[in-house]
């Protein structure tokens, strides 16, 4: 069972990053830019891209990413069943360790409703 308490890992990385997203900001904005546009609704839904980076997240081993688009596909409508039926495509194309962060993206669910 994952031990990670994605509130606080989010709460900490938006705290380190706020001097950076000052001393760099025209990088930064173009980041946010790039989000934005890029998880916008469109002939996706902006739900499917969530899961998508999700399972990219759960794929590349980052916690901060589980934890920010958990957060997002609850505010998203997304139940239960599409992320568990998402993580079976993790854990099928990541094998093991996206077992391992299965289990977190699970636990970040439960913990970020």
């Amino acid at each position: 069972m994952s031990t990670f308490d994605h509130a606080n890992l989010m709460q900490g990385i938006n705290e380190c990053l706020t001097p950076f997203r000052k001393s760099q900001s025209e990088a930064m904005q173009g980041f946010g830019q790039l989000a934005k546009a890029s998880m916008a609704e469109g002939t996706i839904s902006a739900k499917n891209k969530e899961l998508i980076a999700l399972a990219i997240g759960i794929t590349q081993h980052c916690s901060g990413c589980v934890g920010f688009h958990v957060k997002a596909l609850r505010k998203l409508g997304c139940t239960r069943e599409e992320l568990e039926e998402m993580l079976t495509i993790c854990v099928y194309m990541g094998g093991g360790p996206a077992l391992m962060y299965s289990a977190e993206a699970l636990k970040a669910w439960d913990t970020l409703a």
